[in-house]
């Protein structure tokens, strides 16, 4: 079972190590992304910095079936980028939460702060509406459990996104 789910593109720190995994419960932190997938320093050093707790960096489609083989698992998911959230929700994975991280702007794009940690390019905001709509209508972004939750579709429309 998918009890959370991340976007972040920092994938395995602090915040994901000392707050969130023991706010969820989550039995093992899965960090999703076919580049990250394939490069060997990356799936060394992740593991490394999750300090103690279960982890697998995995391709999409690895991804996926490892979570329907393993239902009753407790995982958290940190994506990368959203698009990779939302290849595992096209394929049917639904988290019981999906909040949004950090994503640093790239370089070359065209982009919006919308909160002081999240960029958004026009193609990002299409990604981030179409995760909140096979999640019910709902996107948070939420940078530590103690912090409020905030309804990130909203902060996109302030945004003109």
């Amino acid at each position: 079972m998918v009890k959370h789910m991340r976007i972040d593109n920092r994938l395995i720190h602090g915040q994901v190590t000392t707050t969130w995994v023991g706010q969820i419960n989550a039995d093992l932190i899965m960090v999703v992304n076919d580049k990250v997938s394939k490069d060997p320093i990356q799936t060394v050093m992740l593991p490394m910095a999750a300090r103690g707790v279960k982890t697998l960096v995995l391709s999409i489609e690895d991804a996926i079936k490892f979570i329907q083989e393993n239902e009753k698992t407790k995982i958290m998911i940190v994506a990368k980028f959203g698009t990779d959230a939302l290849a595992l929700m096209e394929a049917g994975i639904r988290p019981v939460e999906v909040n949004m991280g950090n994503q640093a702007p790239l370089p070359g794009t065209k982009y919006e702060m919308v909160t002081k940690s999240i960029a958004v390019t026009k193609e990002d905001a299409s990604v981030y509406r179409k995760i909140a709509e096979l999640n019910g209508g709902s996107l948070t972004t939420q940078m530590m459990p103690s912090n409020p939750k905030q309804d990130f579709v909203k902060l996109m429309d302030a945004k003109g996104l």
